[in-house]
Protein backbone atom coordinates (compact mmCIF):
# COMPACT_ATOMS: atom_id res chain seq x y z
CA UNK A 1 0.00 0.00 0.00
CA UNK A 2 1.33 3.52 -0.81
CA UNK A 3 1.53 5.71 2.17
CA UNK A 4 -0.88 9.23 2.06
CA UNK A 5 1.17 12.11 1.12
CA UNK A 6 1.96 14.28 3.74
CA UNK A 7 0.54 17.62 3.77
CA UNK A 8 2.27 21.00 3.11
CA UNK A 9 3.28 23.47 5.42
CA UNK A 10 2.55 27.08 4.11
CA UNK A 11 4.33 29.94 5.63
CA UNK A 12 2.21 33.39 6.49
CA UNK A 13 4.81 35.49 4.51
CA UNK A 14 4.18 39.49 5.18
CA UNK A 15 1.11 39.19 7.08
CA UNK A 16 0.59 43.07 5.99
CA UNK A 17 -0.08 41.74 2.28
CA UNK A 18 -1.81 39.91 0.50
CA UNK A 19 -0.73 36.66 1.84
CA UNK A 20 -3.52 36.31 4.30
CA UNK A 21 -5.69 36.61 1.77
CA UNK A 22 -4.84 34.01 -0.71
CA UNK A 23 -4.49 31.45 1.72
CA UNK A 24 -8.19 32.11 2.68
CA UNK A 25 -9.26 32.48 -0.68
CA UNK A 26 -7.44 29.34 -1.85
CA UNK A 27 -9.11 27.25 1.03
CA UNK A 28 -12.25 28.29 0.62
CA UNK A 29 -12.30 27.26 -3.07
CA UNK A 30 -9.76 24.00 -2.00
CA UNK A 31 -12.53 21.56 -3.67
CA UNK A 32 -12.78 23.36 -6.90
CA UNK A 33 -9.05 23.48 -7.36
CA UNK A 34 -9.04 20.17 -5.76
CA UNK A 35 -6.15 21.35 -3.85
CA UNK A 36 -3.74 19.13 -1.77
CA UNK A 37 -3.83 19.31 2.06
CA UNK A 38 -1.99 21.95 3.91
CA UNK A 39 -1.23 23.47 7.63
CA UNK A 40 -0.21 27.18 7.85
CA UNK A 41 2.49 28.83 10.08
CA UNK A 42 0.72 32.01 10.99
CA UNK A 43 -1.75 33.92 13.48
CA UNK A 44 -5.29 32.26 13.61
CA UNK A 45 -6.74 35.37 15.48
CA UNK A 46 -5.06 37.37 12.76
CA UNK A 47 -6.06 35.18 10.04
CA UNK A 48 -9.68 35.52 11.37
CA UNK A 49 -9.48 38.99 11.43
CA UNK A 50 -8.56 39.17 7.78
CA UNK A 51 -11.36 36.73 6.47
CA UNK A 52 -13.59 38.77 8.76
CA UNK A 53 -12.74 42.23 7.01
CA UNK A 54 -12.97 39.95 3.09
CA UNK A 55 -16.08 38.53 4.12
CA UNK A 56 -15.27 35.13 3.92
CA UNK A 57 -16.44 32.62 5.83
CA UNK A 58 -13.23 30.17 7.28
CA UNK A 59 -13.62 28.17 10.19
CA UNK A 60 -9.68 28.41 11.11
CA UNK A 61 -8.46 25.63 14.07
CA UNK A 62 -5.44 25.94 15.64
CA UNK A 63 -3.27 22.64 15.62
CA UNK A 64 -0.51 21.36 16.83
CA UNK A 65 2.31 19.63 14.23
CA UNK A 66 1.00 16.00 13.17
CA UNK A 67 -2.82 17.12 13.89
CA UNK A 68 -3.84 17.78 10.45
CA UNK A 69 -5.56 14.50 9.49
CA UNK A 70 -9.02 15.38 9.23
CA UNK A 71 -8.55 19.05 9.91
CA UNK A 72 -8.53 20.32 6.49
CA UNK A 73 -11.62 19.51 4.77
CA UNK A 74 -13.54 21.63 6.98
CA UNK A 75 -11.13 24.05 9.03
CA UNK A 76 -8.13 25.93 8.00
CA UNK A 77 -5.39 24.43 10.11
CA UNK A 78 -3.06 26.80 11.75
CA UNK A 79 -0.09 26.16 13.93
CA UNK A 80 0.10 29.68 16.28
CA UNK A 81 3.66 31.26 16.36
CA UNK A 82 5.69 32.18 19.52
CA UNK A 83 2.82 35.60 19.64
CA UNK A 84 0.62 37.84 17.80
CA UNK A 85 0.84 39.22 14.82
CA UNK A 86 -0.81 42.75 13.78
CA UNK A 87 -1.19 42.25 9.98
CA UNK A 88 -2.24 45.60 9.45
CA UNK A 89 -3.40 45.41 5.66
CA UNK A 90 -0.38 48.05 4.11
CA UNK A 91 1.36 48.41 7.15
CA UNK A 92 4.03 46.13 7.41
CA UNK A 93 5.48 46.23 11.42
CA UNK A 94 8.98 45.59 12.84
CA UNK A 95 7.31 43.43 15.31
CA UNK A 96 5.52 41.27 12.46
CA UNK A 97 9.01 41.04 10.64
CA UNK A 98 10.49 38.82 13.86
CA UNK A 99 7.73 36.22 12.97
CA UNK A 100 8.14 36.31 9.46
CA UNK A 101 11.18 34.84 9.58
CA UNK A 102 10.02 32.49 12.61
CA UNK A 103 7.29 30.75 10.30
CA UNK A 104 9.95 30.54 7.24
CA UNK A 105 12.68 28.65 10.19
CA UNK A 106 9.88 26.83 11.44
CA UNK A 107 8.82 26.13 8.10
CA UNK A 108 11.87 24.50 6.91
CA UNK A 109 12.44 22.63 10.27
CA UNK A 110 8.57 21.15 9.55
CA UNK A 111 9.76 19.39 6.17
CA UNK A 112 13.78 18.22 7.81
CA UNK A 113 11.37 16.67 10.34
CA UNK A 114 8.82 14.96 8.19
CA UNK A 115 5.75 17.25 9.42
CA UNK A 116 5.26 18.29 6.32
CA UNK A 117 5.84 16.93 2.68
CA UNK A 118 6.86 20.32 1.20
CA UNK A 119 7.12 23.97 1.84
CA UNK A 120 4.83 26.72 0.22
CA UNK A 121 6.27 29.82 1.07
CA UNK A 122 3.93 33.39 0.90
CA UNK A 123 5.64 36.66 -0.48
CA UNK A 124 7.53 38.46 2.06
CA UNK A 125 8.79 42.25 2.38
CA UNK A 126 12.43 42.31 2.44
CA UNK A 127 12.51 45.75 3.10
CA UNK A 128 10.54 45.12 6.41
CA UNK A 129 12.98 42.48 7.21
CA UNK A 130 16.25 44.39 6.82
CA UNK A 131 14.86 46.73 9.35
CA UNK A 132 15.70 44.73 11.66
CA UNK A 133 18.99 43.16 10.60
CA UNK A 134 17.95 40.30 8.29
CA UNK A 135 21.04 39.30 6.75
CA UNK A 136 20.18 37.88 3.42
CA UNK A 137 19.25 39.07 0.03
CA UNK A 138 16.25 37.74 -0.40
CA UNK A 139 14.27 34.74 0.35
CA UNK A 140 15.84 32.08 -1.70
CA UNK A 141 19.32 32.53 -0.10
CA UNK A 142 17.92 32.62 3.43
CA UNK A 143 16.28 29.01 2.19
CA UNK A 144 19.36 27.75 1.78
CA UNK A 145 21.27 28.97 4.86
CA UNK A 146 18.95 27.28 6.86
CA UNK A 147 19.00 24.20 4.80
CA UNK A 148 22.84 24.23 5.23
CA UNK A 149 22.61 24.52 8.73
CA UNK A 150 20.89 21.70 8.91
CA UNK A 151 22.56 19.34 6.62
CA UNK A 152 26.15 20.76 7.65
CA UNK A 153 26.03 20.94 3.80
CA UNK A 154 26.50 24.12 1.13
CA UNK A 155 23.38 24.15 -1.49
CA UNK A 156 23.23 26.34 -4.45
CA UNK A 157 19.68 27.67 -4.48
CA UNK A 158 18.50 27.91 -8.28
CA UNK A 159 15.75 30.36 -9.04
CA UNK A 160 12.94 28.94 -11.42
CA UNK A 161 10.19 30.27 -12.21
CA UNK A 162 7.89 28.14 -13.73
CA UNK A 163 4.74 28.03 -15.85
CA UNK A 164 3.03 26.34 -18.47
CA UNK A 165 4.14 28.92 -21.08
CA UNK A 166 7.95 29.22 -20.05
CA UNK A 167 10.34 28.08 -17.13
CA UNK A 168 13.43 30.48 -16.86
CA UNK A 169 16.23 29.96 -14.46
CA UNK A 170 18.78 33.16 -13.48
CA UNK A 171 22.26 32.46 -12.60
CA UNK A 172 22.54 35.03 -10.85
CA UNK A 173 19.93 36.19 -8.39
CA UNK A 174 19.66 39.50 -6.17
CA UNK A 175 22.19 41.12 -7.04
CA UNK A 176 22.70 44.75 -8.48
CA UNK A 177 23.01 44.48 -12.52
CA UNK A 178 26.65 45.97 -12.60
CA UNK A 179 27.84 43.46 -10.58
CA UNK A 180 26.71 40.50 -13.08
CA UNK A 181 29.62 40.27 -14.94
CA UNK A 182 32.04 39.65 -12.27
CA UNK A 183 29.94 36.82 -10.55
CA UNK A 184 29.26 35.11 -13.42
CA UNK A 185 31.59 32.22 -13.98
CA UNK A 186 31.68 28.71 -15.93
CA UNK A 187 31.40 26.53 -12.89
CA UNK A 188 28.02 28.82 -11.65
CA UNK A 189 27.15 28.34 -14.67
CA UNK A 190 27.25 24.97 -15.53
CA UNK A 191 26.07 23.95 -11.86
CA UNK A 192 22.93 26.01 -12.11
CA UNK A 193 22.19 23.91 -15.68
CA UNK A 194 23.01 20.66 -13.96
CA UNK A 195 20.63 21.17 -11.39
CA UNK A 196 17.98 22.45 -13.20
CA UNK A 197 18.34 19.65 -15.59
CA UNK A 198 18.48 17.11 -12.66
CA UNK A 199 14.84 19.06 -11.52
CA UNK A 200 13.35 18.53 -15.09
CA UNK A 201 13.88 14.72 -14.86
CA UNK A 202 13.41 13.82 -11.25
CA UNK A 203 10.74 16.59 -10.36
CA UNK A 204 8.87 17.49 -13.83
CA UNK A 205 9.21 14.21 -15.09
CA UNK A 206 11.04 15.25 -18.66
CA UNK A 207 13.43 12.34 -19.37
CA UNK A 208 15.73 14.49 -21.76
CA UNK A 209 15.72 18.07 -21.11
CA UNK A 210 16.20 20.70 -23.42
CA UNK A 211 18.22 23.56 -21.77
CA UNK A 212 18.83 27.29 -23.78
CA UNK A 213 21.45 29.46 -22.30
CA UNK A 214 21.04 32.85 -22.80
CA UNK A 215 23.62 35.45 -23.53
CA UNK A 216 24.41 38.72 -21.16
CA UNK A 217 25.26 40.82 -23.72
CA UNK A 218 23.07 42.05 -26.40
CA UNK A 219 23.31 39.66 -29.71
CA UNK A 220 24.86 37.40 -27.42
CA UNK A 221 28.08 39.39 -27.54
CA UNK A 222 27.97 40.15 -31.57
CA UNK A 223 31.21 38.14 -31.67
CA UNK A 224 32.80 40.08 -29.15
CA UNK A 225 32.70 43.68 -30.63
CA UNK A 226 29.30 44.02 -27.62
CA UNK A 227 31.62 42.98 -24.72
CA UNK A 228 33.57 39.94 -24.29
CA UNK A 229 31.61 37.79 -21.68
CA UNK A 230 29.65 35.13 -24.08
CA UNK A 231 32.73 33.80 -25.56
CA UNK A 232 35.01 33.88 -22.90
CA UNK A 233 32.85 32.47 -20.32
CA UNK A 234 29.28 31.26 -21.60
CA UNK A 235 30.26 29.84 -24.70
CA UNK A 236 32.89 27.35 -22.70
CA UNK A 237 29.99 26.37 -20.22
CA UNK A 238 27.97 25.29 -23.05
CA UNK A 239 30.41 23.30 -24.53
CA UNK A 240 31.18 21.37 -20.85
CA UNK A 241 27.64 20.69 -20.49
CA UNK A 242 27.17 19.16 -24.01
CA UNK A 243 30.41 17.06 -23.44
CA UNK A 244 28.96 15.74 -20.08
CA UNK A 245 25.69 14.73 -22.01
CA UNK A 246 23.23 17.52 -21.72
CA UNK A 247 21.42 18.96 -24.95
CA UNK A 248 22.33 22.58 -24.37
CA UNK A 249 21.76 25.52 -26.98
CA UNK A 250 23.76 28.61 -26.39
CA UNK A 251 24.61 31.09 -25.90
CA UNK A 252 21.89 32.45 -27.62
CA UNK A 253 21.03 36.07 -28.07
CA UNK A 254 18.25 36.84 -25.33
CA UNK A 255 15.77 39.32 -27.30
CA UNK A 256 14.69 36.28 -29.52
CA UNK A 257 14.58 33.27 -26.79
CA UNK A 258 11.11 33.73 -25.64
CA UNK A 259 8.76 33.71 -28.57
CA UNK A 260 6.43 31.04 -29.43
CA UNK A 261 8.69 29.25 -31.64
CA UNK A 262 11.84 29.35 -29.87
CA UNK A 263 10.12 28.12 -26.46
CA UNK A 264 9.35 25.38 -28.44
CA UNK A 265 12.73 24.09 -28.87
CA UNK A 266 13.63 23.77 -24.96
CA UNK A 267 12.18 23.00 -21.29
CA UNK A 268 13.80 25.62 -19.23
CA UNK A 269 15.89 29.12 -20.17
CA UNK A 270 18.61 29.36 -18.16
CA UNK A 271 19.37 33.06 -18.45
CA UNK A 272 22.72 35.38 -16.73
CA UNK A 273 20.55 37.61 -14.05
CA UNK A 274 17.16 38.20 -12.46
CA UNK A 275 15.56 40.69 -14.74
CA UNK A 276 16.31 38.80 -17.86
CA UNK A 277 14.69 35.30 -16.93
CA UNK A 278 11.78 37.06 -14.79
CA UNK A 279 10.62 39.84 -17.32
CA UNK A 280 9.05 37.31 -20.11
CA UNK A 281 7.92 34.60 -17.88
CA UNK A 282 5.96 37.03 -15.66
CA UNK A 283 4.50 38.82 -18.92
CA UNK A 284 3.63 35.68 -20.39
CA UNK A 285 2.19 33.81 -17.12
CA UNK A 286 1.41 36.47 -14.56
CA UNK A 287 -1.15 34.92 -13.01
CA UNK A 288 -0.16 31.60 -12.41
CA UNK A 289 3.77 31.34 -12.99
CA UNK A 290 5.53 29.38 -9.40
CA UNK A 291 8.98 30.70 -8.22
CA UNK A 292 10.32 26.95 -7.34
CA UNK A 293 13.73 26.58 -5.51
CA UNK A 294 15.88 24.06 -6.97
CA UNK A 295 19.06 22.63 -4.88
CA UNK A 296 17.60 22.23 -1.79
CA UNK A 297 16.98 19.19 -0.16
CA UNK A 298 13.12 19.67 0.00
CA UNK A 299 10.55 20.75 -1.94
CA UNK A 300 10.00 24.52 -1.47
CA UNK A 301 7.55 26.64 -3.72
CA UNK A 302 5.88 30.15 -3.85
CA UNK A 303 3.42 32.38 -5.71
CA UNK A 304 5.62 34.04 -8.26
CA UNK A 305 4.35 37.82 -6.99
CA UNK A 306 5.39 40.22 -4.49
CA UNK A 307 3.11 41.34 -0.95
CA UNK A 308 1.20 43.68 -2.87
CA UNK A 309 0.89 45.45 0.05
CA UNK A 310 -1.81 48.14 -1.85
CA UNK A 311 -4.20 45.13 -2.23
CA UNK A 312 -4.12 43.71 0.80
CA UNK A 313 -7.74 43.48 2.52
CA UNK A 314 -9.66 44.62 -0.46
CA UNK A 315 -10.66 41.31 -2.08
CA UNK A 316 -8.76 42.17 -4.90
CA UNK A 317 -5.97 39.76 -4.76
CA UNK A 318 -5.49 36.87 -7.21
CA UNK A 319 -4.65 33.23 -5.34
CA UNK A 320 -3.79 31.41 -8.85
CA UNK A 321 -0.25 31.38 -8.18
CA UNK A 322 -0.26 30.26 -4.72
CA UNK A 323 -2.83 27.89 -5.97
CA UNK A 324 -0.04 26.66 -8.51
CA UNK A 325 1.80 26.50 -6.08
CA UNK A 326 0.49 24.34 -4.01
CA UNK A 327 -0.24 21.88 -7.04
CA UNK A 328 3.43 21.96 -8.20
CA UNK A 329 4.81 20.83 -4.68
CA UNK A 330 2.29 18.23 -4.40
CA UNK A 331 3.32 17.13 -7.40
CA UNK A 332 7.15 17.20 -6.54
CA UNK A 333 6.53 15.50 -3.41
CA UNK A 334 4.83 12.63 -4.94
CA UNK A 335 7.04 12.28 -7.77
CA UNK A 336 9.27 12.08 -4.51
CA UNK A 337 7.20 9.51 -3.29
CA UNK A 338 7.02 7.32 -5.88
CA UNK A 339 10.66 6.94 -6.66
Amino acid sequence: MVPAQKPLCVTIGEPSGIGPDIILAAWRARKKYKLPAFWVLGDPAMLARRALQLSLAVKITSIEAGQIHGAFDDHLPVIPLSGPMQGEPGKPSKRDAMFVIEAITRGVDAVFCGQAGGLVTCPISKEALYAIGFGHPGHTEFLADLAASKTGKPCLPVMMIASNALRAVPVTIHVPLREVPGLLTLSLIVETARIVAQALTLQFGIARPRLAVSGLNPHAGEGGTIGNEDAAIIRPAVEQLRAEGFEVAGPLAADTMFHQAARATYDAAICMYHDQALIPVKALAFADGVNVTLGLPFIRTSPDHGTALALAGTGKADPSSFVAALKLAAMFAKRNQER
